[in-house]
């Protein structure tokens, strides 16, 4: 079916379809613009997009990359000139926010028609992250589990500094996988924005933060999918069958207007552990400063402890103050 059969084929998904409502005002207070947070220059030359392909390029091929993107977005000449240079193919645009459930399948749906049998790492573009290297090298460790044992999809967790509220929470269950038991462990439950003393209760019993960053093989993810949400995974199969066809973009749209909306995480991730407990495990992650850039105060904190302070009274770009070159990214 693709043009590859080698198992070891290593992709990338990167989600840049969503509309971050919630920092939409903070953005156009400090920089005087309307794009969503993923197309925004906060720190540096790269936006929170490009700074995510320049990660995810660290392990893989762009021309293995693929983008999806909302349809909306592209009458943007920012977000225009920032997917200008992906390679062709590659950048997938969606007629309708279906939520991230439609936005993981229908890439996917693309990547499986090239790349049948690969392996996927998949990385929302919203998140701010300083040790690069070291963070790829542990989506590099989750790539090879995969590979070892292709049922297993890997979550990686982030190591907790602080009982954030705004944060996802995964709760590994304490018993290990025989790949590595130092490092991986089976997903217990997932505890979505607890409070703050929920939350720090979560810290105690080892609970880490969810980047939502997950590696998998696409013929494992098809199966799942099609077993938790099977009227989604039937639509998308319509779309699978037209894709490189005259009625391509005429399938999407039909299947767009039809299907309900559906939260990836949600929909199927915490389903996994009550209906699979074998399958979904967590990375745990170390030495790695991230932050997911959901809320203004997001933004601000990291900014301030990284050395840079927004004119959040001001249309200007924000004042940047070079402290570190793996910060910057160029």
């Amino acid at each position: 079916m693709g043009a590859f059969s080698d198992s070891r084929v290593r992709c990338g998904i990167v989600l840049a379809a969503g509309e971050g409502q919630r920092l939409r005002p903070f953005i156009r207070q400090v920089k005087g613009d309307f794009l969503p947070k993923q197309y925004v220059n906060f720190i540096g030359t790269r936006s929170m997009l490009e700074h995510t392909f320049y990660r995810a390029e660290k392990l893989i091929p762009a021309d293995r990359i693929f983008t999806v993107v909302s349809q909306e977005h592209l009458r943007y000449g920012g977000v225009r000139r920032q997917l200008s240079g992906r390679p062709k193919a590659t950048v997938i645009s969606q007629p309708q926010n279906k939520d991230t459930g439609p936005g993981v399948l229908l890439p996917l749906m693309h990547l499986y028609k090239r790349f049948p049998e690969s392996t996927v790492a998949l990385f929302p573009s919203d998140h701010f992250i300083v040790e690069e290297d070291l963070f790829m090298l542990h989506v590099a460790l989750a790539f090879q589990m995969v590979e070892q044992n292709p049922h297993l999809l890997v979550l990686l967790g982030m190591k907790p500094d602080e009982p954030e509220p705004e944060y996802g929470y995964i709760v590994p269950d304490g018993k290990t996988r025989g790949v590595d038991p130092k490092a991986i462990r089976r997903v217990g439950q997932f505890v979505e924005k607890p409070s703050p003393d929920a939350a720090r209760e979560l810290i105690l019993q080892g609970a880490l933060w969810n980047t939502m960053v997950i590696i998998f093989r696409t013929q494992t993810l098809f199966s799942l999918a099609g077993s938790v949400a099977p009227e989604l995974y039937g639509s998308f199969q319509t779309i699978l069958k037209a894709i490189g066809s005259r009625e391509e973009e005429k399938k999407v749209k039909e299947v767009y207007r039809h299907i309900k909306p559906m939260n990836f995480s949600k929909g199927l991730l915490e389903v996994l552990p009550l209906r699979y407990p074998w399958c979904l495990s967590v990375l745990p992650v170390h030495g790695v400063f991230w932050s997911d850039w959901g809320l203004p105060r997001s933004v601000e904190s990291v900014l301030r402890k990284t050395g840079y302070v927004p004119r959040l009274h001001s249309h200007d770009t924000i004042r940047e103050k070079r402290t570190s070159k793996s910060i910057n990214g160029g």
